[in-house]
């Protein structure tokens, strides 16, 4: 049997396993879902441009700030489309790596099937720190784009000071 993906919601934080036959009777028991049932559709914008995408990114800081999170927001962009979007979870998940970028970074792997994000631009709604960046580079992140003036940062590094 194949591995199957299963997403499982507890305290405000997503956990994807990955499972063997006896990791799926375990987890039909636990009441479980697969992965592609239970992740939320991306809402495009209906205009792909840099501007509408630096904006998704501050909607995703003010969903963080709604929550009671530290106000920084982040999505990535693959062929012009949202392929993967997240708020600051750092207090809600009470996770010091789940930084903005590092959420998206997460949720566009998971939704793509890989860790490669080749072709893909990380907008975020202030410049990634030094962590974010290095999260984008080991997943080659083609560039990253930050602030209210869309500012170019080019592709990530894992020597910047």
């Amino acid at each position: 049997m194949e591995p199957l993906e299963i997403l499982h919601t507890c305290s405000r934080r997503t956990w994807l396993f990955r499972t063997t036959a006896l990791g799926t009777l375990l987890g039909s028991s636990l009441g479980l879902k697969s992965a592609g049932a239970a992740t939320k559709p991306i809402v495009q914008p209906n205009t792909h441009t840099g501007e509408s995408f630096i904006r998704r990114a501050f909607t995703m800081r003010d969903h963080a700030a709604a929550a009671g999170d530290q106000p920084y927001g982040a999505i990535v962009v693959k062929d012009s489309h949202i392929v993967g979007e997240a708020p600051s979870r750092v207090i809600t998940a009470k996770d010091p790596t789940a930084h903005a970028e590092t959420e998206a970074i997460r949720d566009a792997a998971r939704r793509l099937g890989t860790r490669d994000l080749s072709g893909c631009v990380l907008y975020s709604s202030s410049r990634p720190c030094p962590m974010c960046e290095a999260a984008a580079y080991w997943a080659n992140v083609d560039k990253m784009v930050h602030g209210a003036a869309a500012t170019d940062a080019g592709p990530p590094s894992l020597n910047r000071c």
